[in-house]
């Protein structure tokens, strides 16, 4: 059993947790992600590691309660117990193998929606080793940009776009590299992409004409996070790959994203099925 040691609400619908799990916390790296299970005949729920703290044992997850079991944990407090946590898995980020290649190139990311979640270890990581990178936060309002706080103490600057303009500039996140690159003159050797499918191969399309080297991440499309069901294949170039096994992270302008968001659609109506139940379990509760 794991203990929820803090729950913070990040937005409606949107919160993060940090759970005691020692042994994970101490081998966790960034671009990884744990499976967690809340109770016997529970869904496998894959999560990326939001963040980890090897001395108080903690990994952090951020979960957006969009299905049935995520609606389930959004009803835990602190102090409540989670049945099983199986991780870290996945490989790391590229750059921690690379990173003497990789320090001193110019680095963006661009985080869409929960895409925060899995972006700021990623840019703390590269900040304690002193390697500072830009950040671009999108949302479709300022209510759902989340962690921008905690970026900006680790990113050497954090720029917002809002599809309604309520926060930063007014338009998608696409329209800020636009800006950056075309308007500011800013110059990036990476992009490195994290958020809605849609988000990752429009941002894709446009680093491509762009010149710029992208890489994203498939954690979107996974279900089991052991390669077993097949979920999660993705085409990569002339290549087959499993997000969760060989990833999450591939070339964006190699990814095949109509072929993976037609897939995404698989459990659509499953999904539908079990956040109907679950609403209807709290009602009754209510």
């Amino acid at each position: 059993m794991y203990r929820i040691v803090k729950k913070k609400q990040l937005s409606e619908k949107i919160f993060l947790m940090n759970i005691e799990a020692p042994r994970i916390a101490k081998s966790a790296l960034p671009g990884q992600f744990v499976i967690i299970k809340l109770h016997e005949k529970g869904e496998r729920i894959p999560l990326t590691i939001a963040d980890y703290d090897r001395e108080e044992g903690t990994v952090s997850i951020v979960v957006q309660a969009v299905g049935g079991s995520t609606q389930r944990m959004e009803t835990m407090n602190e102090g409540d117990h989670i049945m099983d946590i199986a991780g870290p898995l996945g490989k790391p980020s590229d750059f921690i193998e690379e990173f003497e290649e990789m320090k001193d190139k110019k680095i963006l990311f661009v985080a869409g929606g929960v895409g925060s979640a899995p972006v700021y270890p990623q840019v703390k990581w590269l900040h304690e080793h002193g390697m500072d990178t830009d950040v671009i936060i999108g949302g479709r309002s300022a209510d759902l940009v989340i962690l921008k706080e905690e970026m900006s103490k680790v990113a050497n600057e954090v720029y917002v776009a809002t599809d309604d303009g309520s926060l930063g500039m007014k338009g998608r996140v696409t329209d800020m590299i636009d800006h950056l690159v075309k308007v500011e003159g800013k110059k990036y050797d990476l992009v490195i992409a994290i958020g809605p499918l849609i988000m990752m191969k429009f941002v894709a399309l446009q680093t491509k004409e762009l010149g710029i080297s992208t890489v994203v991440s498939m954690n979107p499309i996974m279900v089991d996070g052991t390669g077993m069901c097949g979920a999660c294949r993705v085409t990569v170039g002339d290549k087959i790959k499993f997000a969760c096994v060989d990833g999450p992270e591939f070339d964006g302008h190699l990814v095949d994203f109509d072929e993976a968001m037609r897939r995404s659609t698989t459990y659509k109506e499953k999904e539908k099925l079990q956040q109907f139940k679950a609403e209807e379990c709290q009602c009754h509760r209510g």
